[in-house]
Parts: C-alpha cells; structure tokens; sequence
C-alpha cells in the first residue's frame, strides 16, 4: 500500500481535518442513525488519544432532497461513542473561531458540508472552503471510502492543500480489498442508484435486485405498468432515463432478473408472476420463487459481491428479499463480500453474523467503481496508485 496513513505522522497538537462518512437514512426529519457513525468513532478516539486537535466535515443528503439536513442529530449521536462538539457552521466566522480556539484532544464536528455550494467545485478559485479552512490544519485524512469515488472539495480538494493520508476505516477498507480476487465472482446488484451497477456488468454472472431488477425489466421491454412511473420520475439517472435503458439493454447478457415481484397492496405483501403485470402498485420486494431461484446461484457461487437492499427493506413486510440473501451468502462457501451502509444496518438490525463474511462494507458505489477497476479520485490524489 503506498498511500501514507495516521501512523506516518507525529499527531500531537497537530490540527487535523479528518473527512468521514455520517451520512444516514432520514425519516421525517430524523436520521435513522447508521452504523457508520459509530465506525467512524474509532478513528477520531485514535486522534484524540494522541492529543490532536480534530476537525470533523461529512455530509448527509444531497440538496433539494428530503434527506438534506443538518449534521447536529449525527454529532449527538456519535457522542455516545466519543465526546465532541457541533457548530452550527462550515467554513464561516464561527467556525473558524472555534476552530482557533481547539485545544488538544478536542473535537469539533461541522455542519454538512454540502450546504456549501463549493463543496462541488474542488478546482474553483477562490473556493470558500479551501480559501478559510486549508491554512488552518497541518494534516488532512481521508476516512471515509464511501465517497472517495466523488471529486468534490472535502475528498480531493483539501488534500492537493494540506499533507494528507487516510484513516483507520479506509486502510482496513483497502487491505482487505488488495485480498480480493473477484474472477468467476456473483454479483447480487440492488441499492437506491441502479445507475451505478452498469459498471459491473459483463463477464460475471449477475443478479439483479431492487431498481436495477426492475429497470432491467423494462430495458427488455416489459410493462411494470406503476413501477415505470416511479422509475422514471426517480431522478436518480445522470444520463437520463431513456438513454440510460438503452445502454443497458446491451450489457444484458449475463444478467439474471426476477420471475416474480412483492407489490405494496394497501401497507401489505402480495407477490405476483411476472405474467400479472403491468399493475398499477408500488413494487418493493422480489417473491419467494425468485428468492429461491437467487439463493441456488449463491450457494454455487466461488465469490460473492452483494450491493445495496433487493427492495425497500425498511419495511419489515418488505425486507424479506433482503434478509434471505444475505443470510444465504452468510452461507455460501465462497469468498463473501457486502457493500453499503444500509447492508451493514440490515446485517445488525437482523443478527446476521458479521464473523461468516468474509468483508463488509460500509461503501456502495466506491466499492462498485473500485472493484470495476476505476481509479477513485478520493485514493489518486494522496497517492494510492503511484504518481
């Protein structure tokens, strides 16, 4: 590994920006608080331990998305695992102040990072946060891999600015991701950004879940009749939604999609055949057949990758597909991997032994794009692929 870690540097009273990843489910106006809160703990006790004075910037959300809040429930949150203080504040005045005024072994976490439009434009000049906040810190460290695939100011900029490394999560993260061998690898495709799977397809054999399943189905041309609706007003497509169907329409080969689907009747299951579509409900499971027809794959599989929840799993009467995959590949004699936030809350949340996977993941499509062979400019920019 040639990028720099936490252990090539002298931390004591040193000023460290330390970029992690709080970012959690939102009901309502409250988090759902993620297991990488408490993740993200460890490496800041190690800061405080050796008596640096810590900076704390994440994200939650995107703007103009329900989920887009302040960080001040996440900072109480991680305070039942480590003492810090919120300020209400970026890059501005107060921060800064407060930021100042840092003695050793504090902490200080900052408001969502996002809330500053710069944030999206690492190379801006002048840039707002690079121009208030790089001169204040000696060491700048990346922890949190789950958005080191994002070239935004808090992942790449901040380190061309300060000495940089990465912290303990994204060098355990790495380590175990060097190991990894995924020729003749099952990858079990779902999440909220179907998008970002078409990057893993073509020689491996590919289960698809969730969003992607369905957009899927509708790349081959069939009706999920409501399901469409959703599908195309999501807003979750870059290239937008129909060109976006056409380009996986002809990375199809290898894919493996549902025979039947758990529809939301009124707040209850109901599994339907492929043949009872389009209907006119929410779609948010796969069926049993279909669960059966995945776990045979699975337990065949050398290798498994599973990305993101088969369907909206938050829901217990719609977890169903969720659980039984992995508990299926908790099973499976290959070399198991789990990618995402909300797996690792699945995995808690339904006991599932972290001990009978081989990795788990707190990142999704980090992971994604880094097992596909992309270069995250997150990990290039202090230098984990050589000059």
């Amino acid at each position: 590994m040639k990028v720099k870690t936490l252990r090539d540097f002298d931390l004591n009273e040193k000023k460290v920006l330390l970029r992690v990843d709080l970012n959690c489910d939102v009901e309502g106006k409250k988090i759902i608080p993620s297991e990488r809160i408490k993740e993200a703990s460890k490496t800041i006790k190690f800061l405080k331990n050796k008596k640096a004075r810590v900076v704390v910037i994440s994200h939650q959300g995107n703007p103009g998305k329900k989920d887009f809040i302040s960080l001040i429930q996440h900072a109480k949150f991680l305070n039942k695992f480590v003492k810090v203080k919120f300020v209400n504040d970026v890059c501005g005045e107060r921060a800064v102040s407060k930021i100042k005024k840092l003695k050793s072994g504090e902490v200080l976490v900052l408001e969502n990072v996002r809330k500053v439009k710069d944030e999206f434009k690492p190379s801006k000049k002048n840039n707002i946060l690079l121009k208030n906040l790089a001169p204040l810190f000696d060491i700048y460290v990346n922890d949190a891999f789950s958005v080191s695939h994002r070239n935004h100011t808090s992942v790449t900029g901040f380190a061309k600015e300060i000495s940089g490394c990465i912290g303990l999560l994204v060098e355990d993260e790495l380590k175990a991701l060097e190991k990894i061998k995924l020729r003749n690898c099952l990858y079990v495709l779902g999440g909220a950004k179907p998008e970002s799977n078409m990057k893993l397809l073509g020689k491996n054999k590919v289960l698809a879940t969730g969003l992607f399943d369905q957009l899927c189905h509708i790349s081959f041309g069939r009706n999920l009749g409501y399901q469409n609706k959703v599908l195309m007003e999501i807003g979750l497509f870059n290239e937008g939604f129909e060109k976006t169907k056409r380009k996986l329409k002809r990375k199809l080969k290898n894919v493996l999609v549902s025979v039947d689907l758990a529809i939301d009747r009124n707040g209850k299951r109901e599994e339907h055949p492929l043949k009872n579509f389009p209907m006119d409900y929410r779609i948010k499971d796969i069926g049993e057949r279909t669960i059966s027809k995945y776990i045979w794959e699975i337990k065949k599989a050398k290798a498994v990758y599973m990305k993101g929840p088969v369907g909206i799993a938050i829901e217990k009467n719609f977890s169903k597909g969720t659980v039984e995959l992995l508990k299926a590949i908790s099973n499976c004699r290959g070399f198991t991997i789990i990618g995402g936030g909300y797996l690792n809350d699945m995995i808690k949340k339904y006991k599932i032994s972290k001990k009978k996977f081989n990795h788990v993941s707190l990142s999704g499509g980090a992971l994604s794009n880094y097992l596909a062979g992309e270069k995250l400019p997150g990990l290039k920019v202090l230098g984990y692929y050589g000059k």
